[in-house]
């Protein structure tokens, strides 16, 4: 049986609070700024090193892609996924770039 394609929702249905608390996570901060560093759709669901097990693994992504940060396509046996960072940053400009330049910075790490 095919895996089906994930659902996304497009940045502009989203709202400020959504996007706050999708970004206020530190795995899916990790995810986020993983995706970040990688090409479109270079990066798998399991070729992220996150401490967290592949159940709660899925639940970060689904956050993510209900937050319109990311887009997901099945690639053979694989999920892919890449930063929508062009339609987040139309709906939520320099958002993307605070979130990232303060992980870079160590700013709130030990949150």
């Amino acid at each position: 049986m095919p895996t089906a394609e994930p659902e996304h929702r497009h940045p502009r249905e989203v709202p400020l609070q959504g996007a706050l608390a999708a970004l206020a996570d530190p795995v899916r901060l990790t995810l986020v700024r993983e995706l970040a560093a990688s090409a479109d759709w270079e990066r798998s669901c399991g070729s992220f090193d996150v401490p967290v097990r592949k159940a709660a693994l899925s639940h970060h992504f689904s956050v993510l892609r209900e937050a319109g940060l990311i887009e997901q396509r099945i690639n053979g046996a694989r999920r892919v996924n890449r930063l929508r960072r062009a339609e987040f940053d139309e709906r939520f400009p320099g958002l993307l770039a605070l979130v990232l330049a303060d992980v870079e910075s160590g700013v709130g790490a030990d949150a």
